[in-house]
């Protein structure tokens, strides 16, 4: 049968309307729609850890593991991709499809401190999509055993008497622990030697080891070697007491009034991914640190869960892009 123009116009306007139709017309469509379908997830989703087992970030994403299983009927998959301050599995999740099988859980140094002084491949304020800040919290400047000092102003004269001599390991190059280091040596003058890791477990088990003779550690990977007297530590970076150690004080009470280095986590997926998706990790992630079994978890490792909108994570991103970016620029600080 023959048909008109105008006829065969009116098929082809029908068959793009219909469902299969889009799909026909565009690849980019059908994933929007299939990520949005309720079959969402039909499979388990990619957790991406910027630093190696045993650290902060494994210890904070643990205890949320079951919770997002039990809500989403799928489980997270830990993909750990330690390297470069965090940044290799930042860059990684911008990259991946926005289709809520990759998520990310980050912290202050690849979001706020790096892209102030190293040229990524990623930006931290276009590339992601916010998903809700997890906790905050504090390092801990512990020492081995072997290093003659009691409290941090002891440690300050060691280091005054012997400029460059006194090493202190961290989690990696333009971590939060890294600038913790430097903000200590700019606020208090002394001359440290920064040895990074790819991550703080290993960072602590050097320190243990004596290999290295300090550390800013997060107060989850240090506190079992604090507790069996393998470390001593000496203070805590934030500017109030940790939970998990509040018989130590912290850096301002030694001293150096005004310092203050904060450590935050929160969870982001890649850019553009649908809103009900978004939305859904968010609340199963709010749900998860309302429940007092995960607080607890949290506050065992010195962190303060900070449950709150999505869109803080982004204005978090924003001011210690600021605050960071002050001190690498006065210091020359180079991530290279």
């Amino acid at each position: 049968m023959s048909t008109t123009p105008i006829a065969r116009r009116r098929l082809l306007c029908a068959s793009l309307l219909s469902p299969l139709g889009a799909l026909g017309a565009s690849p980019a469509y059908a994933q929007r729609a299939s990520a949005t379908s309720d079959a969402w997830p039909d499979r388990p989703i990619r957790l991406m850890v910027g630093y190696a087992t045993g650290g902060a970030t494994d210890g904070v994403a643990r205890p949320l593991e079951p919770r997002f299983q039990s809500a989403l009927g799928q489980p997270l998959i830990f993909d750990y991709k330690p390297g470069a301050g965090a940044t290799v599995a930042a860059g990684l999740t911008a990259k991946a499809a926005p289709d809520g099988y990759t998520i990310h859980i980050t912290d202050s140094g690849p979001m706020s401190i790096l892209p102030n002084g190293k040229q990524l491949n990623y930006d931290p304020t276009r590339d992601f999509t916010p998903l809700g800040m997890i906790c905050e919290g504090c390092s801990v400047i512990a020492v081995h055993p072997s290093v003659p000092a009691r409290n941090l102003a002891e440690l300050l004269q060691l280091a005054r008497a012997k400029p460059d001599t006194i090493t202190y390991g961290t989690s990696g190059i333009g971590g939060s622990a890294h600038l913790s280091g430097e903000l200590l040596q700019t606020m208090t003058g002394v001359q440290l030697v920064h040895v990074p890791y790819k991550g703080g477990g290993p960072a602590a088990v050097d320190l243990v080891g004596g290999q290295i003779a300090m550390a800013f550690a997060s107060t989850g990977t240090a506190l079992p070697f604090i507790q069996s007297g393998k470390i001593r530590a000496l203070a805590v970076t934030s500017a109030t007491r940790s939970s998990a150690l509040p018989d130590l004080p912290t850096v301002a009470e030694q001293g150096v009034p005004g310092y203050d280095a904060t450590v935050w986590f929160a969870l982001v997926g890649p850019a553009k991914m649908p809103q009900p998706i978004a939305s859904r990790l968010h609340q199963v992630l709010e749900q998860a640190l309302q429940e007092p079994a995960v607080q607890q978890a949290l506050r065992r490792q010195g962190y303060e869960p900070i449950p709150g909108p999505a869109e803080a994570v982004a204005s978090r991103v924003r001011a210690d892009l600021d605050k960071w970016g002050k001190l690498i620029r006065d210091k020359n600080i180079t991530f290279e």
